[in-house]
């Protein structure tokens, strides 16, 4: 199988693992605790996030670069994502009565595709298949 295919499925399996933690932690925060739409999203996009791009370095992209720069490179997507979707949300949810889970489920149809492409062309170009994980599985194919 393509490798490119196999690391898209796996993208995706660990993208929705991290739409669990979304929607769930959303959830907590917006239906217990009654947090303000907005805060509620955010907390919950960063714990995904962080959830996200864990298992992504690891397991799909293999990449044994800089942690720090990786991490300070997909912050950099979220410096304009985030705003841009808490704005949209914000907008749809409060200014045009769209359903917030509605509204959430979008917003994370549209981060799941552009991280993908972000990830896979610009945070881990350069170092995919380069982990430990990599090595072995290259030396046990020789």
């Amino acid at each position: 199988m393509n490798k490119d295919l196999i690391r898209s499925v796996k993208f995706t399996l660990f993208s929705v693992s991290a739409g669990v933690i979304q929607i769930g932690s959303f959830t907590l925060l917006n239906e217990l605790l009654h947090l303000d739409y907005w805060v509620s999203y955010l907390i919950a996009l960063i714990l995904s996030v962080l959830w996200n791009f864990t298992l992504n370095r690891r397991y799909t992209f293999q990449s044994a670069n800089n942690v720090p720069l990786a991490m300070l490179k997909v912050a950099a997507f979220y410096l304009v994502f985030t705003p841009a979707s808490t704005l949209l949300e914000n907008w749809l949810t409060t200014g045009h009565g769209w359903n917030e889970y509605l509204v959430t489920a979008i917003n994370m149809v549209l981060n799941f595709v552009l991280e993908f492409l972000y990830d896979r062309f610009f945070v881990f170009r350069d170092s995919i298949d380069t982990n430990e994980l990599a090595k072995k599985k290259n030396k046990a194919q020789e």
